[in-house]
Order: C-alpha cells, then structure tokens, then sequence
C-alpha cells in the first residue's frame, strides 16, 4: 500500500518516529551484489540529525543492522531487511500537544483518514521514515555503481539565496563539504547565516535541491502512464516537505518557442546519438535519451516553528500551540542524500524493468 515503492525493485519502510525503530524491507534486488555495511552507513551519515547547527539536535547515531538477504557481502537475491534502532526519542515533548493540531503537520489528516494517530514526533509522517528510504538507496546505489551510473544532489536555493552553479561540474564531494550541502562556498556560508539567523528567531526556510544522474542509458522508462519522469516525480514528491518537482527546463521552458526549446540531435565522436543541448533533462517521451537526468525538487518552510501560534484542538476548539522538541530550522540539508536515494531507486527499478521486457539497454552492462 501507501508504504511501499517501486515495482521489480520495491521497497517497503516501517516504523514510527518515536517507536523502538525504523527501516526498510527491499526486494527484487538481483543476487551477487556487493552490499557493504560500511556503505549503508556513510548514506545514513549524510542523512542523520544533529550533525550540525543547521539540524534538529535530536542525538540519534543511525547504525543499521542487516536482517536478511546478505551472505558474505553479496546480496543472495532474497529480501534484504535493514533496521536501525531510535535511541533519543522524546515523546514527553509532545504530550501538551497531543490534542492539538499543529499547522501544517499531518496530525489532523491522519486523524482525518485513520482516526487514530501516533502523537509523539508526528509517526510516518516525520522525515525520520526516510532512514529506510536512504539505506534502500545506498543499496541500489551498490547496482549502479558498476554500471557508470552516478547520483549527486545539492542545496541549489535556501530562502532567496540562489548561486549560480554548473550541474555539469558538480561532484558529491563538493556538494557535501559543508553543512548546508551547497557546491557554492560563499552561497554555503550565505545560507548558512541565514539559517542560523531564521533558527535563532524561532522560525523556518525553504528552498530548493537540485540533483543529477549521470550515465543514465537510452531506454528506461515507459509510456503512457510509467513515464520515468513521472517515476521521478512520485518519488520526490513523497519526500516529506516536498512541494514542487522540475525536471529540465521545468516552469522556465514555458518562456521559451519550440525552436528554441527542442534539444538538436547530433553524433559524438564515438558515433553515438546525443543531444546539443538538455533542456528535456535527460527524458523525451518519458524514455531517458541517455544525457544527464537533471530534476528539481521544492522543499517548504519546517511546519514546526519555536513560536506561539494558533489552531484548535480534536475537538475543533480554539487554541494556542506552544512548541516544544527539536526540529531541523531548514530541511534543506537532510533532503539532498533523500532525493538521490529515491532517484537511484526509480533508476535501477527501470532498469529491470527493461531488462525484463527488452532486454539490456544497448551497449549497457546487464545488472
């Protein structure tokens, strides 16, 4: 159901924000491929809170435990469960506000759909869910390292701060250099102040992540209603605080004739198709073309902010909500190892999907 991802290489996340812990089962996953621990773990890392001023301080070290479906480093092709166990719950700090509906938050929807929901830390619909997301993906990362394929993600925009940066040029190690995950140095400590400054006032910011997958093949994706970009799209937009997805030109292409927008055909050196220019962002017809996928993903304010602030209660009775807990001043950050984790679980899920109709891509080793 609502829990699960993917169709040949399908993920399912469990566990609630404040329970005893968290995870993810994955399956599908071809059998033989080396899965390190240590790898898992350095995806957790980028992902994990109190790292920095910039994050909530909630002090949780996210060791993950392999389960099953991995026998000497090598995957045996069975279900593969990891599980990380919560360590620095508080859920004494919601229990004033356990009969309120926080603005913004899913208390009154899952109260809505359910009619029961898990009070502390805000249950599955807290970001700290995406700890099986991100370990899913370090996993499916461990496919397409072999195959050429290379995920990177970074802070492109917090509040009206925006560098201008080159997609073609940014690597991982320069995107995580600094706290606030920006490739730009002087943008980074830009950001950063203003983070700091929103965090010291009791308040949130917004922004933007960018990512790219490169040496993506020609040929995953399907029509009509399979469309990879569409794949892309589910899968950002499911990211908790995620409101907005691009991919390509996005909203600016709007501006643009079709002459100037269309992405001309030529051959390189070695004979193969490409194209001039990107604005499709890898992705024509819903099929990728073999270019660099580039997407975008808008992420919101932090619905909790450390100010007084009006609601009701389940009653539908005015109140007034007093924050407490420990809360990230600016997403931003903790979002760019979630969204090239669910980008390298839509890519390899295409990929067998391929396979499995079509055979291996052309000129593309079989996973």
């Amino acid at each position: 159901m609502g829990s699960s991802f993917g169709r040949l290489f399908r993920i399912s996340t469990w566990g609630e924000s404040h329970g005893p812990g968290i995870g993810v089962v994955i399956d599908g996953c071809p059998p033989q491929v080396e899965i390190a621990e240590e790898r898992i773990q350095e995806e957790l890392d980028k992902r994990r809170p109190g790292q920095s001023r910039l994050t909530t301080q909630r002090k949780e070290s996210d060791r993950v435990e392999i389960l099953s479906g991995v026998e000497e480093g090598k995957s045996l092709g069975t279900p593969i469960a990891l599980a990380v166990k919560n360590a620095d719950a508080r859920s004494r700090d919601y229990r004033e506000m356990r009969d309120l509906y926080r603005p913004s938050h899913a208390d009154y929807t899952y109260d809505a759909k359910y009619g029961i929901r898990a009070e502390s830390g805000g249950g599955r619909a807290s970001a700290r869910e995406t700890v099986g997301r991100v370990a899913a993906g370090a996993v499916a990362g461990a496919v397409l390292a072999p195959l050429g394929v290379d995920v990177c993600g970074w802070v492109a925009r917090v509040g009206d701060i925006e560098p201008r940066v080159d997609p073609d040029q940014v690597t991982r190690a320069s995107a995580y250099a600094n706290a606030v995950r920006c490739p730009d140095p002087a943008a980074a400590e830009s950001m950063t102040a203003l983070i700091e400054s929103a965090r010291k006032q009791g308040d949130s910011l917004g922004g933007t992540v960018e990512a790219v997958a490169r040496g993506v093949p020609p040929g995953l994706g399907d029509p009509v209603f399979d469309k990879l970009e569409a794949d892309l799209a589910k899968a950002m937009l499911s990211i908790p605080a995620a409101k907005g997805f691009e991919i390509g030109s996005g909203f600016s292409g709007t501006y643009l004739r079709g002459s100037e927008h269309n992405d001309l055909f030529t051959t390189d050196d070695q004979g193969r198709i490409r194209t001039e220019s990107n604005r499709s962002g890898g992705v024509q017809g819903g099929i990728s073309n073999g270019e660099t996928i580039h997407l975008r993903v808008a992420f919101k304010p932090t619905a909790t902010v450390m100010r007084e602030q009006p609601t009701v209660d389940r009653g539908g009775a005015p109140a007034t909500l007093k924050p407490r807990g420990r809360h990230d001043p600016c997403v931003l950050p903790r979002a760019v190892p979630i969204v090239e984790a669910m980008m390298r679980l839509v890519i390899v899920d295409h990929l067998l999907r391929q396979r499995g109709q079509c055979g291996p891509a052309p000129g593309f080793p079989d996973p």
